[in-house]
């Protein structure tokens, strides 16, 4: 089954278990994982991805990361239909399959303080 997205890109709308821990399996994709959750936006609310991660961990280089997030991990949770990301503007918000990964998502905010530092 596919769904339209921002840039009008076919996606696919089911997640897989292994897809869901792919997409947390990074830090970055974790922490914007988790802050679209607590921000709860809609398909028609949009957010600037590189506002959402902490780039400034010890030894992170802020350029890196951009360029990490827009060619690695943004199109990895895009792909999955995690996020809907329009590549052109930038902005992103909940996906087609947001409802595969939420679950797990807010496991790991609900329990934040209670897990390992910079797992969340």
């Amino acid at each position: 089954m596919a769904a339209e997205t921002m840039a009008n890109k076919p996606m696919v709308c089911e997640a897989t278990a292994s897809d869901v821990f792919e997409a947390l399996a990074n830090r970055y994709r974790r922490q914007l994982l988790v802050t679209l959750a607590v921000m709860n936006p809609q398909q028609d609310e949009t957010l600037d991805p590189f506002e959402l991660v902490d780039g400034t961990t010890e030894g992170d280089d802020s350029d890196a990361t951009h360029v990490a997030l827009f060619h690695v991990h943004l199109p990895k949770l895009s792909n999955h239909g995690f996020i809907d990301w329009d590549e052109e503007t930038g902005e992103l918000c909940t996906g087609t399959a947001w409802g595969e990964i939420e679950p797990v998502v807010d496991v790991l905010q609900e329990n934040r303080d209670e897990l390992p530092d910079g797992l969340v």
